[in-house]
């Protein structure tokens, strides 16, 4: 089994989050594999790519609750390419600010909604980070990543 972590960013936050869990989730999973959403499209969630894999969407939000411009091609993909997408297994987890309270979490929320609607099967309840509380995304993303990669090693392992 392995972790891909598709990370969807703007400033590097969502990629630091990523490299802290492959560091400190490596004795959870064999294999961690990250992967920036830049050129990425519907086919990175194929059923040869997903065998044995349990995907985590790392996103930022950008602007009016938009997904980071290089996971713009990988959301869109999604809606213009739709596929049935029952095999994938996932999580979430998207940073925001609560200071915008009406678009907290968007990029990530929308990536949800999106994977639920194409049938994919999420594991757990999707991460919200809050930037204005100035906590590290990184310190609490590994924490909630480590409980979140043990429910979900269970669930595919009973599947």
């Amino acid at each position: 089994m392995k972790l891909k972590i598709l990370v969807g960013t703007m400033t590097s936050t969502a990629d630091y989050v990523a490299q802290a869990i492959q560091m400190d989730c490596a004795d959870l999973i064999s294999e961690i594999e990250i992967e920036l959403m830049d050129k990425l499209d519907i086919t990175a969630f194929s059923e040869a790519k997903a065998k044995d894999a349990i995907y985590l969407i790392c996103t930022s939000t950008y602007g009016q609750g938009d997904v980071p411009d290089n996971a713009r091609a990988l959301y869109e993909s999604l809606e213009a390419t739709p596929q049935f997408l029952g095999h994938v297994k996932y999580g979430v987890i998207a940073l925001g600010d609560r200071t915008y309270l009406q678009t907290f979490c968007f990029g990530g929320k929308k990536f949800d909604e999106r994977l639920i609607d194409l049938g994919a099967q999420r594991i757990g309840q999707v991460w919200c980070h809050d930037a204005s509380t100035g906590t590290m995304p990184e310190e609490e993303g590994t924490v909630w990543c480590r409980q979140w990669l043990a429910e979900a090693l269970q669930s595919t392992a009973t599947a």
